[in-house]
């Protein structure tokens, strides 16, 4: 268990959408807050909301940037010491069709949905190992879990986030028992990340409310619980796998799943004007 009052929680992605409920959420629970994200605007607002509740330590940082990840690291830690919880909660999103994506749309989706995994855990993990003590949450998805039309990149990327959970949960069991992770899969939620997704099922597939999700993964974090589905039939869709896969298919087509995104619109990213959202999870 890893109860957050006292403790110090990073949270990438901080500047709006999940990462924002999530630091209040935490802030709540009584953690520190440290918020990283390219927009450092949002990070002023989101620090300002919190201040009622402590103070929280902003950080501009283009998680993708190994780079920056780690001099940034290095500059946070010098400024308040080491964090106890990191919750990689960055992503981006492409919504396309494959053969409508751009190469560099493709490769910004595995830089901040996935390889930044790396360089923060690379970062942090290493501290935590030594105190043997610590949690990494990873945010993954549903489509991490079955491939969906029009996620070819993003699907992909949150795959890769679920295997580099585990495989980093199974190592730290033997190093670093006391280090724990958490992995997220949730269904579409309503940050306006994927805005115009429909759910044809929405009693068992429901798109998820932000401030929800946020108080489920809190609760997860300070639960120990290692794997977080939602809803919960999210957490059945790796049994689909035993099933032939024509029959697969089908049953997701029934289920609506690769109709979801035709209606898709996102959010137009600030600065660059793309249908995407660099530093908001889902």
């Amino acid at each position: 268990m890893t109860k957050l009052a006292g403790k110090t929680v990073l949270i990438t992605g901080g500047a709006g959408g999940l990462g924002r409920r999530l630091a209040g959420e935490a802030a709540r629970s009584g953690a520190s807050i440290v918020l990283w994200d390219l927009d450092r605007g949002g990070l002023e607002k989101v620090a300002a909301e919190l201040a009622p509740l402590g103070s929280a330590r902003v950080y501009a940082c283009d998680v993708s940037d190994r780079k920056a990840v780690y001099e940034t690291a290095a500059r946070m830690e010098a400024d308040g010491g080491p964090i106890d919880v990191l919750v990689n909660c960055a992503g981006v999103v492409s919504g396309s069709a494959f053969l409508d994506l751009p190469d560099d749309k493709i490769e910004r989706t595995f830089g901040v949905n996935t390889l930044a995994l790396y360089w923060t855990c690379k970062a942090f993990v290493p501290r935590m190992v030594e105190r043997n003590r610590g949690h990494v949450v990873t945010l993954a998805s549903a489509s991490g879990l079955i491939g969906v039309a029009k996620l070819s990149d993003y699907s992909a990327s949150k795959w890769a986030a679920i295997g580099f959970d585990e495989s980093l949960r199974v190592e730290l069991a033997k190093s670093a028992p006391g280090v724990l992770t958490t992995v997220v899969c949730p269904y579409y939620i309503n940050t306006g990340m994927f805005d115009g997704v429909r759910s044809r099922f929405p009693l068992l597939l429901p798109i998820l409310d932000e401030g929800d999700v946020a108080r489920r993964i809190v609760r997860a974090i300070e639960r120990g619980k290692r794997r977080l589905c939602l809803p919960w039939l999210v957490s059945l869709l790796p049994l689909m796998r035993v099933l032939p896969v024509a029959a697969m298919d089908r049953l997701a087509d029934f289920l609506g799943v690769n109709v979801s995104m035709d209606e898709f619109v996102g959010r137009t990213h600030p600065d660059s004007g793309e249908t995407q959202r660099t530093g908001i999870a889902r």
